[in-house]
C-alpha cells in the first residue's frame, strides 16, 4: 500500500509513520500544500496513493484545504469514484461540526488523537486496506 501522511506535529509524525510503515511506504508531507504537491506528482507519475492521513490544523494549507485540493486533482485527472484515495482525517477537533465538514468534502474515515492503533486497524480494514 502507498501512503501519504500529512502531519505538522514532530512526535505524531514520527509515531504515524511507524506505526503506518508496517503496512507499506509512507511518504511525509509537513503541510497540506506539500501533500497536495506530492499527491500531484504520485498521480502524474501513474502511482497515486492507496491512503491519505490529513491532518486538520496544519500551517499553509489545512487538512480541510488539502482535501478539497486532492478530490479536485481526482477530478481534473477523471479518477474513477471507486478508484479515489482513502483519506482518513486525524484530529483533536472532534465537534460535530469539524466531523460533518471533513465527510462533506469527501473523507472516507475521521480518527481524532490521540490516535488508537487499535481503532486505527480496524478502519484501514473497513476501508480494505488490510
Amino acid at each position: 500500500m502507498k501512503i501519504l501522511l500529512a502531519e505538522d506535529d514532530y512526535s505524531t509524525r514520527k509515531f504515524m509513520t511507524s506505526f503506518l510503515s508496517k503496512y507499506g511506504e509512507c511518504d511525509v508531507a509537513v503541510d497540506g500544500m506539500e501533500a497536495v504537491d506530492a499527491f500531484l506528482l504520485a498521480l502524474e507519475d501513474g502511482e497515486p496513493y492507496d491512503l491519505c492521513c490529513l491532518d486538520i490544523m496544519m500551517p499553509v494549507m489545512d487538512g480541510y484545504q488539502a482535501l478539497m485540493g486532492i478530490r479536485n486533482l481526482e477530478k481534473d485527472h477523471n479518477v474513477p469514484e471507486d478508484q479515489r484515495v482513502k483519506v482518513i482525517m486525524t484530529t483533536a477537533l472532534n465537534d460535530e461540526e469539524n466531523v460533518r465538514m471533513a465527510f462533506d468534502l469527501g473523507c472516507s474515515v475521521y480518527s481524532g488523537k490521540p490516535i488508537n492503533q487499535e481503532k486505527f486497524e480496524q478502519a484501514l480494514q473497513k476501508l480494505g486496506l488490510i
